[in-house]
C-alpha cells in the first residue's frame, strides 16, 4: 500500500508542474445573431475552451497555480452559410509578488473575426499549415497571451512565443485569409506583431519588463521605490509613440494600463504627479482628463 501511495504521489507530482499554461475563460456572445440554432454557440464556446485550456502550447513547467489568467470573449454579430463574423477581445493579467492584486498585461479588440464553423468542426492543429482561420486566430491570441506574460517577468523573455505569433501570421496571409494582411488595418493582428517583433521597440519591452518586476513587484516591500522605477521608463513610451505613432503595442499597453498608473500616480510625489500627467497625456490626448486626476488633491 505504501509503494502505491507513493507512486500516486509522484504521478499527482509531474501532473502539477506539467499542466497547461493558460486558464482562460473563453466566452461567446451571440445576442445580435437572431434566428440561428442556439446550440451552435454554446458548441462552439466549449471546443473553443478545450482548444485553448486543454494543450500545451509550450515546452516550459507550469503549475497549476502558475497558469496565465485571461479571456477571450468573442462577439458574433453575424451568421450566414455557416461564416461568422464579429469581434474578439483579449485580456490577460499576472499576479503581483506578494500580493493580492493581480495587473492587467494585455487588453486587445481584434475588431476584424471571420471564420467557418460547423456544429461539431474538430478544430485541430497544426503550425506548420494553416488551413482554418478560427484555430489560426486562437492560435496566435494563445502565442501573444504566452508572450506578454513571459515578458513580464524576464527581459524580452517573450521573444521565442511573438516569434510563433509572427509566423502564423506568415502562414495566414499566404491563405489570404482577413485581418493578418499588412496595411489592411493598424489595429490588426499584422501590426500587433510587427510592433513586438520591431528593433524600434526593444527600449519599450524592456520597459515592460522592468514596469512589473521591478516596479509592481517591488511595490510590496518599497512602494515610493517601485513607483519611481516606474516612473523613469514613462519617457520610453513618448519616444515610442513619437517615433511610431499610434503604435498598436503602445496604445493597447495604455487601454490595459491607464486605470493603474492613475493609482499609482495618485499618490506620488508632486514632481512624479506633473510628469506622469505630462508624459500620459502626450502618449494619449482622447485620455488627458483622466491622467489630470492624478494631481487632484485626495
Amino acid at each position: 500500500m505504501k509503494q502505491i501511495l507513493t507512486i500516486l504521489f509522484c504521478c499527482l507530482a509531474v501532473f502539477s508542474i506539467t499542466s497547461q499554461e493558460l486558464n482562460c475563460n473563453v466566452l461567446i456572445n451571440s445576442d445580435q445573431v437572431q434566428g440561428t440554432n442556439r446550440s451552435v454557440f454554446n458548441t462552439l464556446q466549449q471546443s473553443l475552451s478545450n482548444f485553448v485550456n486543454n494543450r500545451r502550447w509550450t515546452t516550459l513547467n507550469y503549475a497549476n497555480a502558475e497558469r496565465i489568467d485571461c479571456n477571450m470573449n468573442i462577439i458574433i454579430k453575424k451568421v450566414e452559410d455557416n461564416v461568422f463574423s464579429g469581434e474578439i477581445m483579449i485580456q490577460s493579467r499576472r499576479p503581483v509578488y506578494n500580493s493580492s492584486y493581480t495587473s492587467t498585461l494585455l487588453n486587445f479588440r481584434d475588431n476584424n473575426l471571420t471564420f467557418d464553423y460547423r456544429e461539431n468542426d474538430q478544430l485541430e492543429m497544426n503550425e506548420n499549415t494553416i488551413s482554418s482561420n478560427l484555430t489560426a486566430i486562437m492560435m496566435f491570441y494563445v502565442y501573444i497571451i504566452i508572450g506578454y506574460d513571459m515578458d513580464s517577468y524576464s527581459r524580452l523573455g517573450g521573444t521565442p512565443f511573438f516569434e510563433q505569433a509572427e509566423q502564423i501570421v506568415n502562414l495566414a496571409q499566404s491563405a489570404e485569409f482577413s485581418g493578418w494582411k499588412a496595411f489592411e488595418s493598424t489595429r490588426n493582428r499584422y501590426a500587433l506583431i510587427n510592433n513586438l517583433m520591431d528593433e524600434a521597440f526593444k527600449k519599450y519591452r524592456n520597459y515592460f519588463y522592468e514596469y512589473h518586476r521591478l516596479g509592481l513587484d517591488e511595490m510590496t516591500d518599497n512602494v515610493a521605490n517601485g513607483r519611481a522605477r516606474i516612473a523613469a521608463g514613462l519617457p520610453l513610451l513618448r519616444d515610442a509613440n513619437r517615433a511610431r505613432p499610434s503604435a498598436i503595442v503602445i496604445s493597447s499597453f495604455l487601454d490595459a494600463k491607464s486605470d493603474e498608473l492613475i493609482n499609482i500616480f495618485s499618490q506620488g510625489t508632486d514632481k512624479e504627479k506633473k510628469d506622469a500627467v505630462e508624459i500620459l497625456s502626450d502618449v494619449n490626448p482622447t485620455a488627458s482628463d483622466r491622467y489630470r486626476s492624478i494631481q487632484k488633491p485626495k
